[in-house]
């Protein structure tokens, strides 16, 4: 996937390999997840993250910062272990009964770090609670499901009003988050989101905000006591900060890494910055419904004048990887076969002189303050064919805000944005941004629609396939979207840790392990 001799170069590692996600629709026998060892006394590991989490009660939030430190208070029903596979979590195995049930076997014994239960009953409590309308959930995965029926106490069914072949997969984060009923409702959801109580391999000791959040490893977990005994997440906003404390022994991980500021390390003994393919996908939203982005053929040109590759190069330093759409290279769904636009500046004129813009034309191109220099790169890109794309960036909590609002025009003509297909499933690149009534969709088409539900509502991973490389080629021809590629995943490490992120990029700690000497 990369580049060897470029991460020989920059004296980056790569950590595993991903193999393409698949769809299990029979019985699924699972084995565990890579888990915990035994706890040595007073280890305390330390991992610096770039924002805050917004909120600790796991089913009102659907943000990574929140879900890193989440992760590890709280087991879901599935998992994505290392290698990419999806294995067992609080649920052992599961099959499909018919198109619209899902059966899921427990594992016996799992408590609360309270003591309550973790039951057939308490995974019922949590899909329900989920899928209220009054919990105001932001999280989208389980929206076919209608409800969870107890079976036994270790046996629970998932009911779904249409067909969802990859729910299992679904469950191994946002949506598979389990808690407790009878703590919620003894102690009331605020207390709850104030000092959160799960199953997962460590418990919550204390939240300072905008500062740190300490953890204490769970001796009872069901996988094993974690190998530290605390984790802290130091909340660090400024890469430089974060690097200067890795150097200093105040923090051993720094998570979040940008290209330039994993640069920084450089060759300072006793550190390494790691390196990995990621799935988090980065394209331009359109709007098609007005303006010159109406014409497929301005929007086909706006393609052709991207040097995607440049811009990995030169803004991102390689670390990317080129999409032909917006499917990340390991999900199931993406076909090798759909090539991507070739950067082609004089077939751009030609587009926009047949669609009546020869002299090109004005626009705004929104984006967060985060990704200021890759939205600037792109505005230069543009430029060159005569289409001035001003940039207009918004702090990260008002993008955001306006990314979701019920305003698709919020954002402008044009806005960059990252999308994570964390499920490893094509459909979760595609169900926010293509169907014409979701909530970024900016694209009307009745035959992507059709396609859309073909992939989403089917269980036969053929005609799944069939529909997803359907969508691919729409995609390139009808170009909704301005497709640029797949961020890596960066990270610096102290030699003195043993840890693997997680195939989805997320921060689940309880196999790491911390020298103390």
């Amino acid at each position: 996937m990369f580049d060897r001799a470029l991460l020989a170069r920059r004296d980056l590692f790569k950590i595993g390999g991903l193999a393409a996600a698949t769809v299990s629709l029979g019985a699924c026998a699972s084995t565990k997840p890579s888990g915990g060892g035994q706890g040595s006394a007073g280890t305390a590991l330390r991992v610096s993250l770039a924002s805050d989490a917004t909120t600790l009660d796991p089913q009102k939030q659907g943000d990574l910062p929140s879900m890193n430190v989440l992760i590890n208070v709280f087991d879901t029903l599935t998992v994505r272990d290392t290698d990419d596979k999806l294995v067992g979590g609080l649920a052992e195995r599961w099959e499909s009964k018919d198109d619209k049930t899902w059966r899921f076997h427990l594992r016996k014994n799992v408590t609360f770090h309270n003591g309550e239960p973790c039951d057939a009953a308490a995974v019922a409590y949590s899909i329900e609670r989920l899928i209220n309308p009054d919990t105001q959930s932001p999280i989208v995965e389980l929206r076919l499901v209608t409800g969870a029926k107890v079976i036994d106490p270790h046996t629970v069914d998932l009911v779904t009003k249409e067909p969802d072949p990859i729910l299992p997969a679904k469950l191994s984060l946002f949506g598979g988050v389990i808690v407790p009923p009878k703590h919620i409702k003894e102690k009331g959801e605020k207390a709850f989101a104030e000092h959160p109580i799960g199953t997962g391999p460590f418990t919550f000791e204390r939240w300072q905000r905008d500062s740190q959040i300490t953890l204490k490893a769970n001796p009872d977990h069901w996988n094993g006591k974690p190998a530290v005994e605390q984790l802290v997440f130091k909340i660090m906003p400024d890469p430089s900060s974060s690097l200067a404390a890795l150097q200093s022994g105040e923090v051993d991980i720094v998570t979040g890494l940008t290209p330039d500021a994993a640069q920084q390390l450089g060759d300072a003994p006793g550190f390494k910055v790691v390196t990995r393919p990621g799935v988090r996908t980065f394209f331009v939203s359109l709007d098609t419904e007005e303006g010159p982005l109406k014409d497929k053929r301005v929007r086909q040109a706006l393609n052709h004048a991207l040097d995607v590759d440049t811009l990995i190069s030169s803004v991102l330093n390689g670390a990317a990887e080129r999409t032909p759409t917006f499917i990340p290279k390991q999900a199931f769904g993406f076909d090798p076969a759909i090539q991507p636009y070739q950067h082609d500046v004089a077939k751009a004129k030609s587009l926009l002189a047949a669609a009546g813009h020869p002299d090109g034309f004005a626009l705004k191109l929104s984006s967060s303050t985060a990704d200021k220099d890759i939205a600037q790169a792109i505005s230069g890109q543009l430029a060159e064919v005569g289409v001035k794309a001003e940039v207009s960036l918004l702090d990260p909590a008002t993008f955001k805000g306006r990314l979701v609002s019920d305003n698709r025009k919020a954002l402008g003509e044009m806005y960059f944005v990252g999308n994570s297909g964390w499920t490893m499933d094509a459909s979760s690149n595609l169900q926010s941004f293509v169907r014409h009534d979701r909530r970024q969709s900016r694209w009307n088409n009745p035959k992507a629609d059709a396609l859309v539900d073909k992939e989403e509502q089917s269980v036969d991973p053929e005609v799944r396939q069939e529909a997803f490389t359907e969508l691919q080629e729409m995609l390139i021809e009808e170009s909704p979207f301005l497709y640029l590629y797949q961020a890596s995943i960066l990270y610096a490490v102290s030699d003195k840790v043993q840890w693997e992120s997680n195939a989805n990029g997320t921060l689940a700690m309880a196999n790491a392990k911390l020298a103390t000497s």
